[in-house]
């Protein structure tokens, strides 16, 4: 066990890496800025905050492969700060009475599914990447986050987007599930 963990945290100063804990810290500032914003005001500074976190998300990932510096740290707290972050933007727009909680309870449920089954697939040296659905539905929830901003003038022209947006992206992250567990018991089964 100690090995891992003195493995998990080698090499972890590299670009990629300082974003993704970038990233971390911006989640309880988005709190913070999201909740001191009096209710009915612009939350301009929440969104940019949530926008930049979400930047961070898009180059990661792309500067971890073209740098060849993709370490364990990444591969696990990459992923954990993209769910951290949604999550969180996730159950501030339920308090604020914007998103409904059963959007939220279900993917928090099936991101704690994710973790646990990623975690136990680590346990078994098995790195479960993600798939393009499950990319597709983290774009849709960055998406459906920023319309969110914009609830009530869109719920004032009749349209409400970011949540039509939100039920779709629930649907793609439940599908999302399904590979992901095909694909994890797939690999296990050829380890045996």
């Amino acid at each position: 066990m100690k090995d891992r963990i003195r493995k998990l945290f080698t090499n972890v100063w590299t670009i990629p890496n300082v974003l993704t804990m970038i990233r971390l810290l911006l989640i309880p500032v988005f709190v913070i800025v999201f909740f001191n914003t009096p209710a009915g005001e612009d939350k301009t500074l929440a969104l940019i905050i949530f926008a930049v976190a979400s930047i961070t998300d898009l180059f990661d990932g792309m500067l971890a492969r073209k740098l060849n510096q993709i370490t364990d740290f990444g591969k696990l707290f990459d992923p954990l700060a993209d769910k951290l972050m949604v999550i969180t933007a996730m159950v501030c727009q339920a308090i604020a009475g914007v998103f409904p909680w059963a959007a939220v309870i279900i993917v928090a449920c099936k991101e704690l599914i994710m973790m646990l089954g990623g975690l136990f697939m680590l346990s078994r040296d098995v790195v479960v990447y993600s798939n393009y659905v499950g990319k597709s539905a983290q774009v849709c929830f960055i998406a459906s986050l920023i319309l969110s901003f914009f609830h009530y003038r869109l719920a004032g022209t009749g349209a409400q987007l970011d949540i039509i947006l939100l039920w779709i992206t629930v649907a793609l992250s439940l599908v999302a599930l399904v590979i992901y567990a095909a694909g994890a018991a797939k690999t296990l089964k050829q380890k045996k």
